[in-house]
């Protein structure tokens, strides 16, 4: 397996200078580094060449993750949003083919933060983003990316909530591309047995999220790694794990994500450093590989 990091561990919002964490994240340990799509909407060649460039020199694999807005819904009931998604994801993946990354993973079904003033439509919903994932999915194979959809708890997403009903979705939508993405915070949340669903989404699964039930790195809280670990080896799987850690209030991202407090007393770069080394070295330990 290979181990990453998301780069908005170490940010407060989203349109951050992502690049310069590829050399951090090497440094540290890790064989990744997440980075947001956002910073990809408007990118020019030579933001994109930065991307390539740095990874090439510190030998780091990409690996891409997103939230899509209201208007790139790919579930939604208004044909021009989701004209707007697909052109976008086409756009967003054929970048994603120059950089070399071959994992795209989020809420790429639907869209993020849901709004729950509106009413839920899910069957409508369901049947409308796997039409369309189809579709983008089609795309993502041509453009050597898997399409992973991150299974969600409810209080963020309505569609995919548990392993059951993404192993459903991703057999639905019936495309190579496609796999299963799981994140053990939101695991904690709505699964029954964090192995029993790692083993149900088998070899559907595609990318792997780790982090603790509060938010922190892997070690510094509750998730029941080895019991993870145990499982992963079961259903042989061998990708990308990463973790998503967000300890940061305030900006953007503290707002998105709902950190409301200080998660690490005087949580300075080299505590934030040092918290991050010693986890991904936990993980190479307690996974085993």
């Amino acid at each position: 397996m290979k181990y990453g990091i998301y780069f908005a561990y170490w940010e407060k919002e989203w349109d951050a200078d992502q690049a310069s964490y590829i050399k951090k994240a090497k440094e540290l340990g890790f064989d990744i580094l997440e980075l947001s799509c956002a910073a990809l909407k408007n990118i020019d060649k030579a933001g994109l060449d930065r991307f390539k460039d740095a990874a090439r020199e510190y030998d780091m694999i990409l690996t891409a993750g997103y939230g899509p807005a209201a208007e790139e819904n790919l579930g939604s009931a208004d044909e021009s949003v989701v004209k707007h998604a697909i052109e976008f994801y086409t756009d967003i993946l054929k970048k994603l083919e120059y950089l070399n990354i071959h994992t795209l993973g989020g809420g790429i079904y639907s869209y993020w933060p849901v709004d729950y003033s509106r009413p839920i439509d899910k069957r409508g919903d369901w049947e409308r983003s796997v039409r369309n994932v189809r579709t983008v999915s089609e795309i993502a194979g041509d453009c050597g990316v898997d399409y992973c959809l991150e299974v969600l708890n409810r209080f963020e997403g309505y569609l995919l909530n548990t392993a059951k009903e993404a192993v459903q979705f991703v057999e639905e939508v019936g495309t190579p591309a496609v796999k299963v993405m799981l994140d053990t915070f939101h695991m904690n949340i709505e699964e029954d047995s964090m192995p029993d669903a790692i083993l149900t989404a088998g070899d559907k699964l595609g990318h792997f999220h780790v982090g603790e039930n509060n938010r922190r790195v892997p070690g510094k809280g509750n998730i029941p790694w080895a019991e993870i670990g145990k499982a992963l080896d079961r259903v042989h799987y061998d990708g990308s794990v990463v973790m998503e850690p967000f300890v940061l209030p305030g900006g953007g991202i503290g707002s998105d994500i709902k950190i409301w407090r200080e998660m690490i007393p005087d949580a300075d770069q080299e505590r934030l450093d040092a918290d991050a080394r010693n986890s991904v070295n936990f993980l190479r330990h307690v996974f085993g590989r």
